[in-house]
């Protein structure tokens, strides 16, 4: 009995860690709507195919999207000044994310957030969960965050 329980735990963990590979397997994977925490603030990501075969993310629901007054907020901290007046469910947080088939994975490129106004080397990988983990860092200094796909 304890090895048939032993034998299915097992079974259970590769069949986890070969979702996570297919899911890193391919480019195209990552496409799709998201939801996220971040300290406070809850939001939702819609990531889209560039022509140039790149990607882009690009917010389209925030928590709390509008100040006391009932006016939506926006992009005021973005080191962009032309950016400013962007409302924050519409804020482009990556583009230019590519797809790195030798690590599976997704690089080379900056993810912006706004409540700080800054930029960060992002890296994002899925998990064996299928969550999709999304890590900033500047330096040696970094942050990851998991995001829920939507269905």
């Amino acid at each position: 009995m304890t090895r048939y329980i032993c034998f299915i735990i097992f079974m259970l963990a590769a069949t986890t860690a070969i979702n996570a590979q297919n899911l890193n397997g391919n480019g195209d994977n990552i496409v799709g709507k998201y939801e996220a925490t971040l300290n406070k603030d809850s939001f939702k990501v819609n990531i889209t195919k560039n022509a140039d075969g790149s990607y882009r993310g690009q917010l389209f629901w925030v928590k709390d999207a509008f100040d006391k007054d009932g006016k939506k907020l926006c992009d005021e901290n973005n080191p962009d000044k032309s950016l400013r007046n962007v409302p924050c469910d519409r804020i482009v947080i990556f583009d230019g994310l590519k797809y790195n088939a030798a690590k599976q994975r997704w690089d080379s490129t900056k993810i912006y957030e706004p409540r700080r106004g800054i930029k960060a080397n992002l890296v994002c990988r899925f998990e064996a969960d299928g969550r999709l983990k999304v890590k900033g860092s500047l330096g040696p200094i970094g942050e990851s965050h998991l995001w829920t796909r939507l269905k």
